[in-house]
């Protein structure tokens, strides 16, 4: 039962991806990100699911899921660590809603069960990991960026980034892990 409930959370997050991240998509042209100079990657929604996961605490409701460029993915199925330069990993975020049209198959399939399906709803950020050890060496080989609406966040907010990212050093700073 539980991996009907993250199938269908996983469908979900990749309907809500597709349906809700267009203004993000598509900008490589836009504004970079202070700090470490990353733009929007063309065509990272294309990329393959690395993880999906759900953030819950105090305000906070959000969907996430992690897609990974190719670099990233053979990195991450091999378990290879450090990754190699080129590695991208995008961490796309939104609100969480309760879906109500789920929440109906749900209860046909599973009568009494008391299961609520939650999905992706109005995007909140997408962020972005590059690995270039040359480049980014003072930050773990890491350069980050953090984009609302296709636009990047401020420089103050850009240096939380790696920061935030010290505690999974052991990890290559990669909190993700490969779903299987």
């Amino acid at each position: 039962m539980k991996r009907i409930v993250f199938a269908l959370v996983a469908t979900g997050i990749l309907a809500g991806a597709t349906a809700y991240m267009a203004p993000a998509s598509g900008q490589a042209d836009g504004e970079a990100a202070p700090i470490y100079g990353i733009k929007v990657p063309a065509g990272y929604r294309d990329w393959q699911l690395i993880s999906a996961n759900h953030l819950m605490g105090g305000n906070v409701k959000q969907v996430r899921a992690q897609l990974g460029n190719d670099v990233a993915i053979k990195a991450f199925r091999e378990g290879k660590l450090p990754f190699p330069d080129g590695a991208v990993i995008a961490a796309l975020h939104w609100s969480e809603v309760l879906s109500d049209e789920n929440n109906k198959v749900l209860d046909v399939g599973f009568p009494g069960a008391g299961l609520q399906s939650f999905v992706a709803g109005i995007p909140v950020n997408v962020q972005f990991m590059v690995k270039d050890t040359k480049k980014y060496a003072e930050t773990g080989g890491w350069g980050y960026a953090d984009f609302t609406n296709g636009k990047p966040g401020n420089e103050a907010l850009h240096k939380t980034c790696f920061p935030c990212h010290e505690p999974a050093k052991d990890r290559d700073y990669v909190f993700t892990r490969y779903a299987r």
